[in-house]
């Protein structure tokens, strides 16, 4: 009985194996056909009090895809080019949803880059995620990559990083001048930008014991600082560091002229105004001595941003502001994501979730991006921001910005202390 019984299983067992054999086989996932071109959106504000910001963004977007499809566009993708389509982001959190809206279902991309403003990204970005549109922003708020968003990517620094910056700057520069400095004073604009960036200076301030005299927020469409410059006169302290957009950048830049006080040294943190050309232009000699955190270091010695930078002057004149370069190594970013992408997930490339995968895959230290980075490494944390972030101090000398820290990168010696200031 039993042997009966194993000789039925045994057939059984055959005759699954010949069934198996002849049905067919489970079909397999077809290989996705890519587009014509890949379409990249650059969502920056045009108008409005930000524009100044945004038409540099765009300006260093479209330079580095010029550049990428003249380098033979995606190769893992058999040279597939890239496409920019723009959108003025406005002047609000509201006008940069509704352009995020539009760019997408008019568009369709892979990838938005910008919006530069960090509420604008806040906003636009609850966009991007429901659509999983990849959103690379160029934004310095910690709290954009600490919201959930998926498929959000910050390959700049963080507010933060350029405040604590700032400090140490200021201190490591009166200390090679033989100077103490016993106290500081906070400016900032009423946004979560300001407050980030003076957030990162007190902090490291008061790990430091340094003393904190005054600290004073104000609208970041202030037209008159005439007052607060006089209460900064009263308090009297060593150091400003000062977190401007652009205009208002002007605005006290002009006050500190008028009232005739300047303390030892004012330094700007948030890479917003002061040193920017259009800055210089509008604040003249106020602005001689002023520095300023920069997400971007236009001096950086690597055969893509010597390129970067020739090409910008070439067509604009001055160097490569920290928009513009902070919107050229984001779209660098994406490329080194594209290419991975179509060497790891070949059937499938643009899938977001593939893509949101090859960010987090990258590991660069070389190539396009890290040229043109100021850190030497772009690696992603599973939120989004950069693990290297970096961020470097330019001083305005004789007109011009100048890369002056940290010492290892800088074009020349900082300015010390700043050329207006008359003593206590």
């Amino acid at each position: 009985m039993q042997r009966k019984a194993l000789q039925l299983f045994g057939i059984a067992v055959i005759l699954a194996m010949v069934l198996g054999a002849c049905a067919p086989a489970a079909p397999q996932a077809a290989k996705k056909q890519l587009p014509s071109e890949i379409v990249v959106g650059v969502v920056q504000p045009l108008t409005g009090d930000f524009a100044v910001f945004g038409k540099e963004g765009r300006i260093g977007a479209e330079l580095a895809i010029q550049d990428i499809n003249a380098a033979g566009g995606i190769k893992s993708m058999g040279g597939l080019k890239l496409k920019a389509a723009v959108e003025d982001a406005g002047n609000t959190p509201d006008t940069a949803t509704l352009a995020t809206q539009d760019m997408i279902s008019k568009n369709h991309p892979v990838a938005i880059l910008g919006e530069y403003i960090s509420r604008f990204v806040m906003a636009a970005s609850e966009v991007t995620d429901r659509n999983k549109v990849i959103m690379i922003a160029d934004a310095l708020v910690p709290q954009i990559t600490q919201m959930g968003r998926q498929y959000l990517f910050r390959p700049g620094p963080t507010a933060s990083d350029h405040g604590a910056l700032a400090y140490h700057f200021v201190m490591d520069t009166a200390k090679a001048n033989g100077v103490k400095i016993n106290s500081i004073a906070t400016l900032n604009e009423d946004s979560a930008n300001g407050e980030a960036n003076t957030l990162g200076a007190t902090q490291a301030a008061l790990q430091n014991k340094t003393t904190i005299v005054m600290s004073q927020e104000y609208p970041y469409n202030i037209t008159d600082a005439t007052q607060i410059v006089q209460k900064l006169k009263a308090a009297n302290p060593d150091v400003v560091i000062h977190t401007p957009y652009f205009n208002d950048a002007i605005v006290f830049g002009k006050a500190f002229k008028e009232v005739g006080w300047y303390p030892m040294f004012i330094a700007g943190a948030g890479a917003c105004g002061y040193v920017d050309p259009d800055s210089i232009k509008g604040l003249g000699d106020a602005a001689e001595g002023i520095s300023m955190t920069y997400s971007y270091n236009p001096a950086k010695n690597t055969p893509q941003n010597k390129k970067f930078v020739a090409e910008y002057k070439a067509k604009y004149g001055v160097i490569p502001t920290e928009g513009a370069g902070m919107n050229y190594y984001d779209a660098m970013v994406l490329y080194e994501a594209l290419e991975y992408s179509g060497t790891h997930y070949p059937d499938d490339p643009l899938n977001p979730d593939n893509l949101r995968a090859s960010f987090l895959a990258l590991d660069l230290k070389s190539g396009p991006a890290e040229e043109v980075y100021p850190s030497n490494e772009i690696k992603f944390t599973p939120t989004g921001d950069n693990q290297f972030p970096g961020v470097i101090v330019m001083q305005v000398q004789k007109g011009q910005p100048v890369v002056v820290y940290p010492p290892d990168q800088a074009e020349a010696k900082p300015i010390w202390p700043n050329p207006h200031y008359k003593g206590s």
